[in-house]
């Protein structure tokens, strides 16, 4: 255990200190295709029933009409924040009919052509159609296809009074916002340290549908008639044929510092990118395609395993907000969704995160030079397409480790973070949760990713039919337990008041949408 991990955990373990920790903040944003019963993309319109997918702030939708992103509330508990969950998938199967939600990350059966799968609409507002028009940049940059992989998105956040207790341990006299947004990017890049041991333990993407790659170069092998796959893959999402591509590949961002954070998504957002530039901004029938020709349109295009936030008033980019009022909280981006639990996250799963972050968090974390900077980025790669290759060697500051060894005494070095989370909490469950991660470094078949696999053999080899049946299993879960009436009647209200407030922003629009770009992108718009 290192000095620093040490003194922050014995100041921890004292009562008054202990009780910030009870006020960690959690949220999930969870994206699950709408699909048909016979597993094929749904092309119906966002259900009215759900809302306004432009002012929920539960139930929207990510890149396609048919992709649906359901958000928790803020919760303190992690039980609360299941429920929470639970509460929001069973309002939204009552409400999408005959149609069911796909359990995988990777894409269902798709269309034929990229033509053919529906771009989210947000509604005739400026703020709206800019949501589209950004979507059309992502099809017009990446293709659709790839814009239909769904994931977990776990946001995570320390309170402020134990940011305050760490910095007045450490004598800062720096402003508490400094102070805080510095301590999360430690935190960050200790995640960018170890997070290929939340891929091999939580990958659940081992193969995919052919349809997903129709037409494109890839060097996947063949399983089935229909399935693509990596033997040893964990997330296929998270490797090359998922969030990451050539035009991103030399943005260098090893999250430093605040500043040196924000300096680069203000660079990316601003450079002009040749092959963008010679689609341009406007298709030949003069309509927008994309919401300029710069490397990134916006912050959020930079595709990352995880991201520095702060809560974002209406207009204002995320870059900006982070400027003015430092960082709030961390988004954890790289999680696959998981098949075999009907929300696609268990309350297991998001007790070891809780603890992984926590370590992130208290551990010493010194600033990533560009060696490794590279490396981590490679040990993330490798993890993702072969993590369960036996004997497989990462590396850590030059010197070669093998994954499953390095896994084994990182879950060992968790335990204190556990055991201090069991404190405040009460119960063992935290330390629990490191024993069944364990056992997975120990057997590569109990994790997602085999277990994946291993029920693909069962269906014929086919990840279809595979997937299908997840699906099934869990539409049936939810279709069995319905809300309580007056939980109906509330989510219901919600929805229709999301569509009365799309409504009013829409007629409270007093600019033309190109005046609207212009000024978003200048960052002019004061709400």
């Amino acid at each position: 255990m290192s000095p620093t991990l040490k003194r922050h955990l014995d100041l921890l373990q004292h009562a008054q200190c202990a009780d910030t920790l009870r006020d960690c903040g959690h949220g999930i944003e969870k994206e699950s295709l709408r699909i048909s019963s016979d597993g094929r993309l749904a092309m119906t319109a966002h259900p009215a029933g759900l809302g306004s997918a432009l002012t929920h702030p539960q139930i929207t939708t990510d890149y396609s009409e048919a992709l649906l992103e359901l958000i928790t509330p803020v919760c303190r508990d992690l039980p609360d924040l299941m429920r929470e969950l639970d509460d929001i998938h069973r309002y939204t199967y009552s409400q999408i009919g005959d149609e069911w939600l796909w359990t995988e990350s990777m894409p269902c059966w798709l269309p034929a052509t990229d033509n053919d799968i529906p771009i989210a609409w947000y509604g005739t507002s400026n703020v709206g159609t800019l949501k589209h028009v950004y979507r059309r940049g992502l099809a017009v940059r990446y293709g659709k296809a790839m814009q239909c992989i769904a994931g977990i998105h776990y946001n995570f956040s320390l309170s402020p009074a134990l940011w305050q207790v760490l910095q007045q341990s450490a004598g800062d006299q720096s402003p508490a916002q400094d102070w805080q947004s510095d301590s999360y990017f430690g935190m960050i890049r200790n995640f960018r340290r170890y997070s290929w041991l939340l891929m091999y333990l939580f990958g659940a993407s081992p193969a995919l549908c052919s349809t997903f790659l129709r037409g494109s170069e890839h060097n996947l092998q063949p399983l089935g008639e229909k399935t693509l796959y990596l033997p040893w893959a964990t997330s296929l999402r998270m490797s090359d044929l998922g969030y990451n591509n050539n035009a991103q590949a030399g943005l260098n961002i090893c999250y430093n510092s605040l500043d040196n954070y924000i300096q680069s998504m203000t660079e990316a957002t601003g450079l002009p990118y040749a092959p963008y530039a010679k689609i341009g901004t406007h298709d030949a029938a003069g309509e927008w395609q994309q919401l300029n020709t710069n490397l990134l349109q916006i912050e959020n295009e930079f595709y990352s395993p995880i991201r520095p936030k702060r809560v974002t008033h209406s207009g204002e980019k995320p870059v900006h907000a982070l400027a003015a009022r430092g960082v709030e909280y961390i988004e954890v981006r790289c999680m696959d969704i998981d098949p075999f639990e009907p929300l696609g996250i268990s309350l297991e799963t998001a007790r070891f995160l809780d603890v992984f972050l926590l370590y992130c968090a208290l551990e010493e974390s010194p600033p990533l030079e560009q060696a490794e900077c590279l490396e981590v980025v490679e040990n993330f790669a490798l993890s993702v397409r072969r993590g369960r290759e036996p004997g497989l060697l990462l590396h850590q500051r030059g010197v070669a480790r093998p994954l499953l060894a390095w896994g084994q005494q990182l879950v060992a070095a968790l335990a204190p973070c556990a055991a201090l989370l069991d404190q405040v909490h009460g119960g063992n469950d935290y330390s629990a949760s490191l024993q069944v991660q364990s056992a997975k470094l120990t057997d590569p078949a109990l994790t997602p990713s085999a277990r994946v696999l291993a029920g693909i053999a069962e269906h014929g080899d086919s990840f279809f039919r595979f997937a299908l049946a997840q699906s099934a299993a869990h539409q049936a879960y939810f279709a069995d337990r319905p809300l309580p009436d007056d939980q109906q009647a509330g989510m219901r209200a919600a929805a229709e008041a999301s569509l009365a407030e799309q409504a009013a922003i829409e007629v409270a629009d007093t600019v033309d949408f190109d005046a609207y770009v212009a000024a978003y992108m200048a960052q002019q718009l004061s709400g």
